[in-house]
């Protein structure tokens, strides 16, 4: 079920994944909240604000400082039939429970030939919070998508951390679902009736597939509102591009991005992590494995730099990807000119 023409309100971001959790847990008994402060401070990010008043200590469960803990003892929950949904404070300090949520929980369908799966939703916040420092800051969706089983959703607006965050609670795989503190507070239109975004499908935010465009710019999460705002700036001097929100990681949308490279011939993926072994050389890779042929440029990755992040405000702020590195990539695969590309690839 995908969203109609309902109306819709403006919401924070922080309300869509709070509205996402209510419904679900009114709709299955199953399914409970637990993590650090989520229950009687009502939500360290106020995310789980009024839902201990709602549904119970028994359904939103205050956990000890123990990620190590409380994760395993959602593997246990997920085997036995519950719905667990695990916060974590910080994606950051999932590193500690790295055994229970990477090396139990994405193989434990396989390893018990079928009888057991985990549907554990795993979220938080991930990324650079505004100066906490190198070991508050990582993004782990880099390290993480190299699991096999498990589904990796990181959306970029309220409207989709809500349709996404259902879908991730109904899935029957463990799901990681990555948010970022810097946007709890964005407010965006969100229909009041259900909807559901299934994953693997990306979303065109600039752009359209009938207009032609002079390159593909790719991103999922916090990131993709920079690349909008590069965007902008491109169409001044007469540059379109196209802007493709991800959404999911895994599975990744490959088909669309070729999509588009193939009116654009020109592709620069923006990704907050590092760029070693990261999402974007992903992305790049299984491009042109696929559609090599439609290039016209080699393709660019905007990367946090491959440094541990600083906590200086100013160069934390130059150490993630940014509008300006956006714009100086996508002019790069036009021959460093700011004249527009050809508006239709030679190829079609």
């Amino acid at each position: 079920m995908t969203a109609s023409t309902a109306p819709t309100r403006e919401i924070a971001f922080r309300e869509a994944l709070r509205e996402a959790m209510s419904e679900e847990m009114r709709r299955d008994q199953r399914i409970f909240l637990m993590g650090e402060e989520v229950a009687q401070y009502q939500g360290a990010y106020k995310v789980s604000q009024g839902m201990l008043e709602e549904f119970g200590p028994q359904r939103i469960i205050d956990s000890p400082i123990s990620e190590n803990g409380f994760a395993g003892l959602a593997v246990g929950a997920a085997m036995y039939g519950l719905r667990p949904i695990i916060e974590f404070m910080s994606w950051s300090f999932s590193l500690v429970a790295a055994d229970q949520i990477l090396n139990n929980v994405p193989k434990m369908l396989y390893m018990s030939g079928g009888q057991w799966g985990c549907p554990v939703v795993f979220r938080g916040n991930d990324g650079a919070g505004g100066q906490l420092g190198s070991t508050h800051s990582w993004c782990v969706e880099g390290l993480y998508s190299n699991v096999p089983g498990v589904k990796i959703a990181i959306p970029s607006n309220p409207y989709d951390a809500k349709g996404l965050l259902k879908t991730a609670i109904r899935d029957d795989d463990p799901v990681f679902f990555l948010e970022s503190e810097r946007m709890l507070g964005d407010k965006g239109p969100v229909p009041a009736e259900e909807y559901l975004i299934p994953f693997g499908q990306a979303a065109l935010r600039r752009g359209s597939w009938d207009e032609p465009a002079d390159c593909t710019i790719v991103s999922f999460g916090r990131p993709v509102n920079f690349c909008l705002d590069a965007a902008d700036e491109l169409l001044k001097e007469g540059i379109p591009t196209h802007v493709l929100d991800m959404r999911t990681i895994r599975p990744l949308d490959v088909a669309s991005v070729i999509r588009s490279l193939k009116t654009t011939g020109r592709l620069v993926v923006v990704d907050q992590s590092w760029p070693f072994a990261g999402v974007a050389s992903e992305v790049i890779t299984q491009t042109c494995e696929r559609a090599f042929d439609w290039l016209d440029h080699q393709p660019l990755r905007v990367n946090s730099d491959d440094v541990p992040t600083p906590y200086a405000r100013s160069l934390e702020s130059e150490y993630l990807p940014h509008k300006g590195k956006i714009v100086a990539a996508v002019r790069r695969t036009l021959g460093n000119s700011s004249k527009p590309a050809k508006q239709q690839n030679s190829k079609q």
